[in-house]
């Protein structure tokens, strides 16, 4: 079989000819003809097309001797001779009994396909030569790529930071990870998910994934996937359901609320009926269990982890609902590793005694007799003998480390949370800004102290508690909700309220500044924008749990806008998770929150990786109010919270609930009680010091291993072969490109492009 080109063609009605452009169409029979354009019809789909006859990209189909050619009724021949009549080819040759036959090529079978390598060659359908070479150096560039260890890091539009890095090459490379990613406020583990759950799918490792975050952060989690990672995210909420029945059929990334999917059986029922590899949960803390019983949250993670090989979950603060809360989200991950919680609280008590060895270890310093007694009575087998290699005298320095690193990694795998939990502090993260409060004591309105001394009975308490969310006294903490309850005729609460002047001034001081303001309650936020609009003409962004999802984004978004963007955002309590503002250096705490958990990630808004300046942190308060004794518990004189992340706040919160309840009640005077909590502050956190935390450093990050990864990565930014590949591909495919600086083209389609 040969061919002939388009180049300088002679076309004749009848004549078979292929189109190089569309392989897929088979044999087309010529039309007419004239000396501008010629039309073929492509009979086995019923297709025309017409041509300009001077750049047609046709190829003429010539059969040779030897050749099998099918007549389109279905029998075949092999070709003996061919002849040209008219400008049309006769085939001569016999069948299979050797029957003389002829053909006309107007007969030829037209599914005929030309799409191997071997048919393309034998009919003249050959690229041009730079075409050639780019196939060939894509397919070394895709064998390269496939044995490359960073495979999968690379690619995300991400910062190259040491910790992120780490977890993510730590855990992408595993098969079927089952981590907890527990990484402070601020620290970045949304990146660190987006990093793993990248990997994970371009090596094949998982194939399908579901994500569940609370409804707030749909959006924002779409968008960061899309943005960062390329990631294509299908949103599957109640909508999706409703238009198609089966939400979660093709989604390669389903995306959803959990509240939504926890509260609607026939959807969870669906999502259960999937085979997923990769599930991913944010903010874990908010899954409740207790040995009694389980929110359904937790049951809804715990029925979709069951089945699936991959489980992550993301929460800063693992502890807040204590170590019971800890374990279950434990269980989780590795249900045979973590059976019992009282199992897993005997284990807790066995950390501090390893760490200071382990410690020692890593800081290649000789082990303590004590050290070595506590490590003989744990270990066995081989760590007996690395122990021993240690301490003998005779062992040189290459031993030493050697032994020093396997047996660090052995205490790391037997004792603490080892694999399954990633916990870096921002201690150990460098480029952390400062963080500054600023107190504003403000007089208590009248009318305040009333609704305050109202609440005094027990049945008024529990219909506070009911009606604000919060048990008494810590509904005291928000008397503008009370008095809003009693629908007071007086005025709207803003109208009065001393904190709302305040922060009229002091808007007007910040003019050219950002600010983000945080309250506990969505009335609340929406009553200060109104206020704001009418007694300063100031228009505000609002975010709040009521709003649909996409008017949150645009309230964000409007917020972040550098231009025009509104001068403040007020945000409810759904503000403090997730969505991040290290644009903005200074937060207004309108109140203060109930949990201390809550009161970090309010002030990790803007305490993050990649804020530039001093974090301002305003608070203005009433006096004499329970507001103030709360004041004083978060500040410098009890948990010192404002000015740094505390991990053993949520523990003394639980601890000291008695005392927190008669102190906000005005029972208990906070001179005498603060400095109790302050030294069993800094004992907790000098016996935290000592124990799990040192075992989950060293887990957590490797500096030597992230150092290298971090050099790779930023040494493939400056790779010339992919510059010169690229250049060779917009080439062929006639795409001009003009350098912007050193790192950005601009792309455009060149004359001659087929784009």
């Amino acid at each position: 079989m040969s061919a002939t080109s388009a180049q300088h063609p002679v076309f004749v009605p009848g004549q078979r000819w292929i189109s190089d452009a569309e392989i897929e169409l088979g044999l087309g029979t010529i039309l007419q003809c004239d000396r501008r354009s010629v039309t073929l019809l492509f009979n086995h789909n019923g297709e025309t097309r017409t041509y300009s006859t001077s750049t047609a990209p046709l190829t003429r189909v010539v059969f040779s001797e030897g050749d099998q050619v099918t007549h389109q009724d279905g029998w075949s021949m092999r070709v003996a001779e061919t002849e040209s009549l008219d400008g049309l080819l006769v085939y001569f040759g016999e069948d299979d009994q050797g029957e003389p036959l002829e053909l006309m090529e107007t007969q030829l079978d037209s599914q005929i396909r030309f799409q191997g390598p071997r048919e393309r060659l034998l009919t003249g359908q050959i690229d041009r030569n730079n075409e050639f070479m780019l196939r060939a150096l894509s397919r070394q560039a895709q064998t390269r790529l496939a044995k490359d260890p960073m495979r999968g890091l690379r690619g995300p539009r991400v910062g190259l930071i040491p910790h992120q890095l780490y977890i993510a090459h730590e855990v992408g490379r595993r098969l079927a990870p089952r981590v907890l990613l527990a990484d402070e406020v601020g620290l970045g583990k949304t990146i660190e998910a987006g990093l793993i759950l990248h990997q994970q799918l371009i090596t094949g490792r998982a194939r399908r994934a579901l994500i569940l975050v609370p409804g707030s952060l749909c959006h924002q989690w779409l968008v960061e996937l899309l943005r960062r990672f390329g990631l294509p995210v299908t949103l599957v909420d109640a909508d999706r359901a409703q238009a198609t029945g089966a939400p979660f059929a093709d989604a390669t990334i389903a995306l959803a609320s959990i509240n939504w999917l926890t509260h609607d059986e026939p959807a969870m029922q669906q999502a259960l009926a999937e085979d997923w590899d990769l599930l991913i949960v944010d903010e874990a803390h908010h899954l409740r269990w207790s040995p009694d019983e389980a929110s359904p949250e937790y049951e809804c993670v715990r029925q979709l982890a069951e089945p699936t090989p991959g489980l992550l979950l993301l929460t800063a603060t693992p502890e807040q609902s204590g170590e019971t809360g800890f374990f279950a989200q434990l269980q989780l991950l590795d249900p045979a590793r973590y059976p019992s919680l009282d199992a897993f609280l005997a284990e807790e008590d066995g950390y501090r005694t390893c760490a200071t060895a382990i410690a020692r270890l890593e800081a290649q310093q000789p082990l303590e007799p004590e050290d070595l007694t506590a490590l003989q009575e744990r270990l066995s087998g081989d760590s007996l003998a690395l122990l021993d290699l240690l301490d003998n005298p005779q062992s040189d320095d290459a031993q030493r480390d050697s032994a020093r690193q396997q047996l660090t990694e052995q205490l790391l795998d037997r004792y603490g949370t080892g694999r399954v939990l990633f916990r870096n502090r921002r201690a150990s993260v460098p480029g952390f800004p400062e963080r500054k409060v600023f107190p504003v004591a403000l007089d208590c309105p009248a009318v305040y102290k009333e609704v305050l001394e109202e609440y005094n009975e027990p049945h008024k308490q529990l219909m506070a508690a009911a009606l604000t969310g919060q048990n008494w006294p810590y509904a005291g903490l928000y008397p503008e909700r009370l008095y809003a309850i009693q629908k007071r005729e007086e005025g709207s609460w803003w109208s009065f309220d001393p904190r709302v002047d305040w922060l009229l001034e002091k808007l007007g001081e910040l003019r050219d500044e950002q600010v983000l303001l945080i309250c506990a309650h969505a009335d609340t936020a929406l009553d200060l924008s109104d206020a704001l609009r009418r007694r300063a003409g100031i228009l505000t962004a609002v975010f709040h749990e009521d709003m649909p999802l996409i008017e949150r984004d645009r309230a964000a978004a409007w917020f972040a806008d550098d231009e025009d963007g509104a001068p403040i955002l007020i945000c409810s309590e759904i503000g403090s998770e997730g969505r991040n503002f290290q644009f903005a250096h200074h937060l207004v705490l309108f109140d203060l929150p109930s949990h201390p958990d809550l009161l970090e990630q309010r002030i990790g808004r803007l305490d993050r990786i990649g804020q530039t300046e001093t974090v301002k942190i305003h608070v203005p308060y009433l006096t004499d109010t329970p507001q103030e004794h709360w004041l004083a518990w978060c500040g410098e004189a009890g948990l010192d919270q404002f000015t740094h992340p505390r991990p053993v706040g949520a523990t003394l919160w639980q601890q000291y609930q008695e005392e927190l309840h008669n102190l906000l009640e005005g029972i208990l005077d906070a001179d005498d009680f603060l400095p109790e909590v302050k030294a069993t502050r800094q004992a907790a956190e000098i016996e935290l010091e000592a124990g799990r935390h040192r075992l989950l450093e060293l887990a957590s990050h490797r500096p030597d291993v992230s150092a290298k990864l971090v050099e790779q990565l930023a040494d493939d930014e400056m790779d010339k072969e992919l510059r010169s590949y690229l250049e060779i591909a917009l080439d062929v495919y006639r795409i001009q490109n003009e350098d912007l600086d050193a790192d950005t083209w601009y792309l455009k389609p060149g004359q001659e492009s087929d784009t």
